[in-house]
């Protein structure tokens, strides 16, 4: 009874239900499809048509105006065009999208009842390449202020600062320009002169990108005083050679003008000056003396100094080879060779003369002569102390004999046994 009951309730219910749909499928004669494309780009807006009997098919922009009449152009707009007009779908195209078009697009078919639905145009807004703003100038030993800055995004890109392939991390700020977002990134970071070119980049991602990232590269500009570096000649410089100095200059900015000068004194009349070069041909000791090369910038006053020092020219020594004379010099064997000093022409200069020296220095003849001279001096006290001796031990001797002498006449003259003295001296 139950089950009878329940039957007589569902199926009519049932029945009445798959009717309902079949009628509301039959009613949905429009469909519209979502569309999302870059500003720039071309969008193809579709209506999709069900159980299509002929009757008028219209299309709306988002400010609900008339764009295509049946398939004919109701809005004097050049970028939209009727790409295709069937009984199952209708196709317009829009070229050089812009933000300004996002909207629902309204599809539209009018029967016994108005039926429509709306495709929704969606543009994404891509960020160009970030810009790098300073707030002020990178001074040594201060900070910088940088700024990474995508002015124009939808939706919102996303920013990054790089150093050295280490990330940055930065104040982030978004503003909403309407339809887009201006977004930036802001960094404080301390300068020193080493940090001069170093380089930075600001990464910009963005969905419409493709998982590429827009960047833009950006090297630090620290100002700081110059330094100076005087590169000295080599060698010793001599009387008539010439001089040349070289001032190294760093700064930044780069000083423009150097100047050179001699400490308490003028600068000499053949010094030449070009740019970091100092130049003084034909030396002479007038040019000793300090010089001094000096550079600035806006940040400092840099100097650095040379002290000249020119020495005599050094005489030449020559040895004069032995030629044939009237008055042939003699040598002794203990005695070295002496070689007179005489006046030789200078191969260079014709007329000028420069004194030669003996072969044999007078230092080492000196040296050779003082030895002989206590070496006789040596012989004659070992000579002398030889013979006082010897005549001493004779002296002693012949004394000691003459009171043997005496003691044996004594003996004699007391009535002593003389063989016993006798012996006695013997002995």
């Amino acid at each position: 009874m139950a089950f009878k009951t329940v039957w007589n309730y569902c199926v009519p219910l049932a029945i009445i239900t798959v009717a309902c749909l079949v009628r509301t499928a039959r009613c949905q004669a429009v469909q519209a499809e979502n569309v999302t494309v870059l500003e720039g780009g071309t969008a193809q807006i579709s209506c999709r048509l069900q159980n299509y009997d002929g009757s008028i098919v219209v299309i709306q922009n988002p400010r609900r105006q008339t764009l295509f009449f049946n398939g004919t152009r109701a809005l004097k707009d050049d970028r939209f065009q009727m790409v295709l007009f069937t009984p199952r779908l209708v196709r317009i195209e829009l070229t050089n999208v812009s933000v300004s078009d996002e909207g629902g697009y309204f599809c539209q078919l009018y029967t016994d009842d108005t039926h429509h639905q709306v495709a929704t145009l969606s543009v994404s807004v891509p960020p160009e390449t970030p810009t790098v703003e300073v707030k002020q100038e990178a001074v040594e030993g201060g900070e910088v202020e940088l700024t990474c800055v995508s002015p124009r995004s939808k939706p919102a890109a996303t920013l990054r600062w790089i150093r050295n392939g280490r990330e940055i991390p930065g104040v982030m700020s978004q503003q909403d320009n309407g339809k887009t977002f201006s977004v930036s990134s802001t960094i404080r970071i301390p300068v020193e002169r080493k940090d001069n070119g170093a380089a930075l980049s600001c990464e910009a991602f963005h969905p419409a990108l493709g998982g590429q990232k827009r960047i833009r590269h950006y090297r630090l500009d620290v100002y700081f005083a110059p330094t100076v570096r005087i590169v000295p000649p080599t060698g010793i410089l001599r009387e008539g050679d010439s001089l040349s100095l070289t001032c190294s200059v760093t700064g930044n900015p780069l000083p423009r003008n150097i100047q050179w000068s001699k400490i308490n004194d003028t600068l000499p009349e053949r010094a030449e000056i070009s740019g970091p070069t100092f130049q003084i041909s034909r030396l002479s000791q007038s040019h000793n003396g300090t010089y001094l090369c000096q550079a600035q910038n806006n940040y400092g006053r840099a100097a650095d100094h040379y002290t000249l020092l020119v020495y005599d020219n050094v005489s030449v020594t020559t040895t004069v080879p032995p030629t044939p004379t009237t008055q042939p010099i003699t040598s002794h064997p203990a005695t070295p060779t002496l070689l007179i000093p005489r006046v030789a022409p200078d191969p260079k200069d014709p007329g000028a003369v420069v004194e030669t020296h003996s072969a044999v220095p007078y230092a080492v003849i000196g040296g050779v002569l003082a030895l002989l001279v206590f070496t006789v001096i040596c012989v004659l006290i070992v000579t002398i102390w030889c013979s006082v001796r010897q005549k001493g031990s004779y002296l002693t001797h012949e004394a000691s004999g003459l009171d043997e002498h005496g003691e044996v006449q004594e003996a004699f003259l007391n009535g002593n046994d003389a063989s016993q003295g006798k012996k006695e001296y013997l002995l």
